[in-house]
């Protein structure tokens, strides 16, 4: 993949599994003290490599973050810690959790450090969309059929996700811990004098926050019902994105787009 990507002129950021090249180059770099700051509490430095099978050397980024109350186990009986990203510094007891990553790009550390957390930050939502929600456990020869569900997958995935948000828009809360806390409820609806009301009973651990949540979130609709008779479908809709990504639009209202003239 690196080669093809030089081959193309193609800019490219991987992270390198710790072979024993890996971490020899590591081991050696632990002793220097030309570490800089690489941002989010890790250090870093340059450096160049050329693994087994690379036509030659390439350069890369070393990053470490010394860990705090980090209880490591005994080595088991390959010599192999249990905690297999944790280097301990035995002159200093200090334990270190470090990466290498190998790129193409001229930028300083910080810059390099950065980008590669914001593709960790990407991946999570496909891993979330994989382990937690089946995307990758439907598979058939009917292409047609497979399609169809991914995306059925992915449209549920992203009507919890608002659904959430609307409970609470300033942080992402994943479908395995979110789920259980406000689906596994027993829900009761009645009807008396042409009014229905629906009780929702809880036995998870911290019902309290469900509740607080769902009653966010029935007071937003409740306001949103009493100007929703002079609002378009899509202006519903917008207010309801509105709410839900309020902290990245910082207060600002999402407006439908115009619609192109009629020829």
């Amino acid at each position: 993949m690196i080669s093809e990507a030089e081959r193309r002129g193609q800019a490219y950021l991987f992270k390198l599994r710790l072979t024993k090249r890996v971490k020899r180059v590591l081991e050696r770099a632990m002793r220097d003290h030309d570490w800089c700051n690489a941002g989010a509490g890790w250090q870093g430095k340059h450096g160049k490599v050329r693994l087994m099978g690379w036509s030659r050397q390439r350069r890369v980024v070393l990053l470490r973050r010394r860990l705090d109350g980090v209880m490591i186990t005994q080595p088991q009986a390959d010599g192999q810690l249990a905690l297999g990203f944790v280097e301990i510094d035995e002159e200093h007891q200090e334990a270190w959790e470090y990466a290498v990553l190998v790129t193409s790009l001229e930028a300083e550390v910080r810059t390099i450090g950065q980008l590669y957390r914001d593709r960790g930050d990407c991946e999570n939502s496909f891993d979330e969309l994989k382990n937690h929600w089946g995307w990758g456990g439907f598979t058939t020869h009917d292409l047609t059929r497979c399609r169809i569900m991914a995306r059925i997958v992915a449209l549920i995935f992203n009507w919890w996700n608002l659904f959430v948000r609307l409970a609470d828009p300033d942080h992402h809360r994943e479908a395995i811990t979110s789920r259980p806390l406000l689906l596994q409820a027993i829900g009761r609806q009645t009807n008396h004098a042409g009014r229905t009301t629906v009780t929702i009973t809880s036995a998870h651990g911290e019902r309290g926050r469900a509740r607080r949540a769902l009653t966010c979130i029935a007071a937003f609709f409740a306001t949103l019902r009493e100007t929703a008779e002079q609002l378009t479908d899509l202006d519903r809709w917008y207010r309801i994105l509105s709410r839900a990504v309020v902290k990245y639009l910082k207060g600002r209202q999402l407006d439908p787009p115009r619609r192109l003239p009629a020829a």
